[in-house]
């Protein structure tokens, strides 16, 4: 394990959380779009995207030491990857009623996207949290890092 291992795994969840909330966002953004994607030639509302998160696999050296006997396996984590941005279809549809709506249906309800914006301000909140605690513990490793280096000044 290099002295940088902790800052690059802090790194990869610095990553993930900026991505998961771009992603927060868009569903915010689109909360009220009906026209989001068109399939077989109608137009669908917004849906909802989420992101999934798995933890990084380490580097095939680091696999081979260990089983050669070199090093022993340590429990110290590689960080954490996007491993997709996934739409939500099984949430169904909001139905508003709005005869007025230019894409209302002939009995005057629009389809509306399936973001939840409670539940999308809650997971941006979780992100945001989230991102914060990495941004400590990164200027915290830094912090000993610098110190470590003061020690040899003398």
């Amino acid at each position: 394990m290099s002295i940088f291992h902790s800052m690059n795994t802090t790194a990869s969840a610095l990553t993930a959380q900026r991505l998961r909330m771009d992603v927060i966002s868009s569903n915010i953004a689109n909360v009220d779009t009906t026209r989001g994607k068109q399939v077989n030639g109608e137009w669908e509302p917004y849906r909802k995207k989420s992101i999934t998160l798995k933890e990084q696999q380490g580097q095939f050296s680091n696999f081979l030491n260990v089983a050669m006997g070199k090093t022993e396996k340590n429990g110290a984590g590689n960080g954490v990857k996007v491993t997709s941005i996934k739409e939500d279809n099984e949430t169904p549809f909001k139905l508003v009623f709005d005869p007025t709506h230019p894409d209302a249906n002939a009995d005057g309800y629009v389809q509306m996207s399936n973001v939840d914006l409670l539940k999308e301000m809650v997971d941006l909140i979780s992100a945001t949290r989230s991102y914060e605690a990495n941004i400590t513990v990164f200027n915290a490793n830094k912090s000993m890092l610098t110190k470590a280096l003061e020690i040899g000044k003398g």
